[in-house]
Parts: structure tokens; C-alpha cells; sequence
């Protein structure tokens, strides 16, 4: 039977994390595993509901990642875990509830049918954002445009974090090379696979209150210019 890995980092997220666990954890039709990256920049009960969790659910790993500087840097690091635990497929999802587990199925779906990447997407038709200030609206849809126009990519939606892979595609990257820190890690992971089979999948994205800082658009867009030519640092091989 194939393996899944789910990989999640999370920090502060004493208010959502145990019921996100618990409907990933009850899928049973699949050799699922549910590994949740921590780092120091937790403060509250996260880890410690974590635990407590992992005495009912054997297939739920609590990954403490020490050097981390930055949530991409904890996607990777669970790539990295995962492949190593020996999984074949990989889905990306975010620990705050933005995400829907009911949709994890709808992703292995498409990982059987042969696709490499699953992206999933808010701007196609049956996708949609909820719960989001409009100013965060325009800078996700403005990005997407943007980052299309400067890597020649042509998705509609660049910036989204739940997403799935075959394990080869991530084993062909030098995952500690991404020049990304925050979340502009998904516009550089979309651009490193767009020759890869891959396919879109409308998602509903619940928003959250977190407040965009201006300094997390301006890097954004710094390491935006840089990616056609870091390419080569990063992937194994053309793709």
C-alpha cells in the first residue's frame, strides 16, 4: 500500500490544531501520516496538545525542527522527514484551519490518476476565499498575475499552500536551497515544477486575522526576480 505524508507546520495554533488532527486522523481507507512540524516560535499549548494526541494516534509525528528560520523552511524540512520515513506521496496543508481535510481525498485522487503536482486553487471555477480583507485579496490575485508574467507561468493561482506531490518530484530538488523563508516558498515551488504533469484543484480558503506586513510583499517580490536564474541551484535536472 502506498504512503501518504501529510506535512504541516504549526505554531500558536492551540485554538485549531486538535480538531484538524483528528480529521486527518480518521481517514482509514489510506497508509496516512499526519507529521506536524514545531519550532521554537511556539509559545502556547500546541506541542502539548500534540502529544497528548499521539497516544491515540499512532500514525501522528511531532517533528521539532531547531533550526528553522521561517515557516518555508519547516515545509521543507517535513518534505525531507517524510521522504525519509519512506512515503510516496506528500500533501501540504496549513495547521490554522485555512484548510479543509475533507479536501485530502480529492488530492489523492488526482496524485492516482498519474499527476506529479497537485495545485490547489482558489481562483479557478468552484474555488473560493472566505474570511480574508480585501487588501490580502488583491495582493494574492495581484501576485499570481504578476509572478505569472515574470516566470511565464500560467496557473490561476501561484500563492496557495495546500498542495500535493510524488515523492520523486521533491527528491530531485535541494530542498535547503529555496531562496524563500515565508510563504513566497509556493510561487518558487510552482515555478521549479512547471514542467512537471501536474493539475489544479479548486479549494474554499478560509482567511485568517494575521496581518500582512509590508516587509513580507517587498521580499516577496526581491526574490521573485531572482528565481529563473536560482533555478539551476535548486533542481537536480531540467524538468
Amino acid at each position: 500500500m502506498a504512503k501518504y505524508a501529510v506535512v504541516m507546520p504549526a505554531a500558536n495554533e492551540e485554538s485549531t490544531i486538535e480538531q484538524s488532527i483528528k480529521e486527518i486522523m480518521a481517514f482509514k481507507d489510506w497508509d496516512l501520516h499526519l507529521y506536524i512540524i514545531i519550532d521554537r516560535y511556539s509559545k502556547d499549548r500546541t506541542e502539548e496538545i500534540i502529544r497528548n494526541l499521539q497516544n491515540q494516534y499512532e500514525k501522528l509525528h511531532l517533528v521539532f525542527y531547531q533550526d528553522a528560520k521561517g515557516v518555508a523552511t519547516c515545509y521543507l524540512y517535513g518534505f525531507q522527514v517524510a521522504i525519509q520515513e519512506g512515503a510516496d506521496f506528500i500533501i501540504e496543508m496549513d495547521a490554522g484551519g485555512s484548510h479543509n481535510p475533507k479536501d485530502i481525498p480529492r488530492f489523492i485522487e488526482k496524485l492516482s490518476e498519474g499527476y506529479e503536482c497537485v495545485w490547489g486553487s482558489r481562483y479557478m471555477k468552484e474555488g473560493a476565499v472566505e474570511n480574508l480583507p480585501l487588501y490580502r485579496r488583491f495582493i494574492s490575485r495581484g501576485g499570481t498575475i504578476l509572478a505569472n508574467v515574470v516566470l511565464g507561468t500560467k496557473l490561476m493561482d501561484m500563492t496557495s499552500g495546500y498542495e500535493a506531490f510524488r515523492s520523486e518530484v521533491l527528491q530531485e530538488m535541494d530542498l535547503s536551497k529555496f531562496l524563500s523563508r515565508g510563504h513566497m516558498y509556493q510561487t518558487e515551488m510552482r515555478f521549479y515544477c512547471r514542467n512537471r504533469k501536474a493539475v489544479e484543484l479548486p479549494i474554499i480558503y478560509t482567511g485568517s486575522t494575521t496581518v500582512l506586513k509590508l516587509k513580507s510583499v517587498t521580499d516577496a517580490l526581491s526574490i521573485l526576480f531572482q528565481l529563473k536564474k536560482h533555478e539551476s541551484v535548486v533542481c537536480s535536472k531540467s524538468f
